[in-house]
C-alpha cells in the first residue's frame, strides 16, 4: 500500500456533525507505516486545544466507533483524531488484517507524536481513548508514554489475555496453549505454501439460537446496517487466522501499576467482557483511577448507543486532567 487509497467522502456509520470541522490527516509511526486518521475540531476554534486520540474496537475502523467517540468529544471542546491502526482500514501495512502488541501500542504513540507537534494543540494536554481491544493498547501506551496525560478505556478487552487463555481464562493451561500453537503454526505453513494468508472469517454472519448473546450482539453491530463498514475486518473476512499469534507470548500492560497519570475505565454492567476492566483496574495504584460501570449495558452498547456511552463523564474527566 505504497499509494494509500483515502476516500474524501463521508462514509461513517454515524451522521456528520455540523458543530465540528473534519478532515483526513496522515502520520507515520516508528516502524514506517502511514496511519490515516479523521481529525475533528470544534468549529471557529482559534485557541490551542486539549487533544485526544481515539482507536478501536478490535476489528473495527475509524468510520465505526472511534470516530463517533472522536466527533462527540470534539463537539464538547476537544481536538480529536480517530485513527486506523497499522494493517487495517485506510492505514498502510502489509499483509492486511494483522495485529501486534508492539506495533499497535506504537500506533497510539504515533498519534501522540502528531498531536503534541500540531499547531492547533496544547502539547501538554494530550490524552487517549481506547475502545474494546484498543482499550488494552491504550493502557499499555499510557504505561510507557509520559506525554499521555490522561487515559480512558471503554468496554476494554485485554487481547493478550484472551489470546493466551481464552474467555474467562478457561484455556489457561500449557496443553491448551500447545494445541493452539500447533494449529497456528500449521496454518503458517499452509499460508506460506499458498502465498496468501487465510482469514478467520470475521464476526459470525448467520445467527442461531444456541449462540451466546454477546456473539449475537457483535453480529447486530458489525454485520447489520447499524455498524457494517466495507473496510472493517470484523464486518467482513476478519483478521488473518495467524494475525494475533504474537499476543500469546507477548503480554501487554505489564507495568500498569506504574502509570502515574489519571485513568478512567468504563464498562457495561452486563458485558461478557466486564472482568477485563475490573481486573486491570485492580492492578492500578494511586488515587487517580476510576472504574465506572454503566448500568444494564452490554459490551456493544458502548460502541454506538449515544444515550448509554457516558460522554459527559468522559469529557469531564478529560477537562479535569488535561
Amino acid at each position: 500500500m505504497s499509494n494509500l487509497e483515502i476516500t474524501d467522502k463521508w462514509d461513517k456509520v454515524f451522521p456528520k456533525s455540523d458543530k465540528v470541522d473534519h478532515k483526513k490527516v496522515t502520520f507515520k509511526n516508528r516502524y514506517g507505516f502511514t496511519l490515516v486518521a479523521d481529525l475533528y475540531k470544534p468549529k471557529d476554534s482559534t485557541d490551542k486545544l486539549p487533544a485526544i486520540a481515539c482507536a478501536g474496537p478490535f476489528g473495527a475502523v475509524k468510520e465505526q466507533v472511534s470516530g463517533l467517540y472522536a466527533q462527540t468529544l470534539a463537539e464538547m471542546g476537544f481536538l480529536t483524531i480517530a485513527f486506523d491502526p497499522s494493517f487495517t482500514g485506510e492505514s498502510s501495512g502489509e499483509p492486511r488484517d494483522m495485529a501486534s502488541p508492539d506495533i499497535n501500542t506504537e500506533d497510539f504513540q504515533a498519534a501522540v507524536d502528531y498531536l503534541v507537534t500540531s499547531d492547533d494543540v496544547d502539547g501538554e494536554r494530550v490524552g487517549i481513548c481506547g475502545i474494546c481491544g484498543w482499550g488494552g493498547m491504550a493502557l499499555n501506551a499510557a504505561s510507557i508514554d509520559t506525554r499521555i496525560k490522561a487515559t480512558v478505556t471503554s468496554t476494554m478487552y485485554n487481547m493478550t489475555r484472551i489470546n493466551a487463555k481464552g474467555y474467562y481464562d478457561a484455556d489457561d493451561n500449557a496443553d491448551a496453549r500447545y494445541e493452539m500453537k500447533v494449529a497456528l503454526n500449521n496454518q503458517r505453513t499452509e499460508d506460506f505454501k499458498n502465498g496468501q494468508y487465510a482469514k478467520a472469517g470475521g464476526v459470525i454472519k448467520e445467527v442461531t439460537d444456541d449462540l451466546p448473546q454477546f456473539v449475537k450482539d457483535y453480529h447486530d453491530f458489525y454485520i447489520e446496517p447499524l455498524g457494517y463498514h466495507p473496510r472493517s475486518p470484523g464486518s467482513n473476512d476478519g483478521w488473518n487466522v495467524t494475525g494475533c499469534m504474537s499476543f500469546i507470548s507477548q503480554p501487554i500492560i505489564a507495568y500498569s501499576d506504574e502509570i502515574r497519570t489519571p485513568i478512567l475505565i468504563i464498562h457495561g454492567e452486563k458485558a461478557h467482557s466486564r472482568y477485563f476492566s475490573e481486573d486491570e483496574f485492580a492492578k492500578l495504584t494511586g488515587d487517580n483511577k476510576e472504574l465506572m460501570i454503566v448500568p444494564d449495558a452490554v459490551h456493544t452498547d458502548l460502541y454506538y448507543k449515544t444515550d448509554v456511552i457516558p460522554f459527559e463523564k468522559i469529557a469531564e474527566f478529560f477537562r479535569e486532567n488535561l
